[in-house]
């Protein structure tokens, strides 16, 4: 499959582009500092720059041609969505350019307190931690919500994956899985690990126009 991926330089799109190269797939790997990308080169691999991601334009020679989209953007911090949010404006954008380059597959990451609250998540989470990160992350949460509903209002077959707080651990396969809820008790999970739902999710289309809660 030709894959492009965005954020291929965070935490979860290094994985998204790792995985993906050792499946045998072909990778567009956009980023903003091809000095931050921790994949090594691959006759596979293809680095293209984009700096405006907001940018329809700039973002149809990185998706003509291609089969699927993931992405893994998504605000380093609070702070930073605050002064620039980075995942609403930049999948409007994706979706849009998707559209005019005839590409329908995308694999999207989130979180799970963008997700309505449901009984899977327990009365401690509901009303107590939820509550509290939503305050403290407001922003963050925000953009992301914004990003899904650009999502959902596309014409792509999307999934988006909402993983609880992640680390920083092997890859393990092993993770829960909830369509269109949280994973109950789920607390964590591995960024590898995500990057895996990600990836698996494009040729699975019973996943399509979904969420997926994701956890360890």
């Amino acid at each position: 499959m030709k894959l492009t991926v965005f954020g291929a330089t965070g935490g979860v799109g290094h994985e998204v582009v790792r995985q993906a190269l050792e499946a045998g797939h072909e990778v567009t790997a956009v980023v903003r500092d091809p000095a931050r990308l921790e994949v090594p080169a691959h006759e596979r691999l293809r680095v293209a720059v984009v700096r405006d991601l907001s940018d329809e334009d700039a973002l149809m020679p990185v998706l003509e041609g291609q089969e699927a989209v993931v992405s893994a953007l998504g605000p380093a911090s609070n702070k930073q969505a605050k002064l620039s949010p980075v995942a609403g404006p930049a999948l409007r954008a994706i979706v849009s350019a998707m559209d005019r380059a005839g590409v329908s597959r995308l694999s999207a990451v989130s979180a799970a307190p963008v997700a309505p609250d449901g009984p899977e998540d327990g009365a401690l989470v509901r009303v107590v931690v939820y509550p509290i990160l939503r305050r403290a992350l407001r922003d963050l949460y925000a953009d992301l919500a914004v990003m899904e509903a650009a999502i959902a209002a596309s014409r792509t077959q999307w999934t988006v994956i909402r993983p609880p707080r992640l680390l920083d651990r092997p890859f393990t396969g092993t993770y829960r899985r909830a369509l269109d809820a949280n994973v109950p008790g789920g607390k964590v999970i591995a960024r590898a690990d995500v990057a895996d739902a990600l990836l698996t999710t494009l040729s699975d289309p019973s996943t399509s126009g979904h969420a997926i809660g994701v956890a360890a």
